[in-house]
């Protein structure tokens, strides 16, 4: 299954646009859209991790608006390759008031893990921003692996075929073993970890497969 026509598929074009409208906000003003947009952590307040001006503390838009920074090309390029890979394809599945609920709740899930981390780390000084939509993008392929789960993907490093289903586990088990034990410390693994679980709830709840039941069930 290859890429949808982006004009068939709004949501994905429009997440595409906004993101590069604020990657190119941050080359224009700086470190001031981290500041006011990044996500903080709580009992940040005050703080100056080296930028100028100090940190705001946190507040709730930035459960969403950290999800359309990015701190630099290539982790916007790697981001919007899988948005614009992957979730043509959902959106075309699942119709695009579906797809942007289900973006939406794996970008803020995925926001609401790492801050409880990145909260946990100010009492031993460790203050840091997240930025980025990786999170929603883990979600995002996490729900592309339970829609075709035979799909086959190509890996890179091997270039050997994979199916979708067995490329999450294997991916899902890395970052959580790189989270754990603190590798590759400047990726937010837990919000990616966090991102992939909320949308299996959003999934499971579609499916009816949850306590609370929805008004009607979109997947099979």
């Amino acid at each position: 299954m290859g890429p949808t026509n982006l004009n068939d598929t709004p949501v994905v074009m429009t997440l595409l646009i906004v993101n590069a409208i604020g990657f190119l906000a941050y080359m224009l003003l700086g470190p001031a859209m981290i500041i006011h947009f990044g996500l903080w952590p709580l009992g940040a307040e005050g703080m100056r991790p080296g930028l100028s001006g100090g940190i705001p503390g946190f507040e709730f838009w930035q459960l969403v608006s950290y999800g359309f920074l990015h701190g630099g090309l290539l982790h916007l390029f790697v981001n919007m390759f899988a948005l614009w890979m992957f979730g043509t394809a959902l959106e075309s599945f699942w119709g695009s008031r579906p797809f942007l609920t289900f973006y939406l709740v794996c970008l803020v899930g995925a926001g609401v893990i790492q801050l409880m981390v990145a909260t946990m780390a100010v009492d031993s000084g460790s203050v840091y921003p997240t930025v980025g939509a990786s999170g929603a993008v883990f979600g995002i392929l996490l729900g592309f692996a339970m829609m075709f789960p035979n799909q086959q993907l190509m890996l890179l490093f091997p270039p050997i075929p994979l199916k979708a289903k067995y490329f999450v586990v294997l991916y899902g088990a890395f970052e959580l073993y790189a989270g754990v034990t603190g590798s590759m410390s400047g990726v937010a693994h837990f919000a990616h970890l966090g991102g992939m679980a909320f949308g299996l709830l959003m999934i499971m709840y579609w499916r009816g497969n949850l306590p609370i039941k929805p008004e009607r069930r979109l997947m099979r």
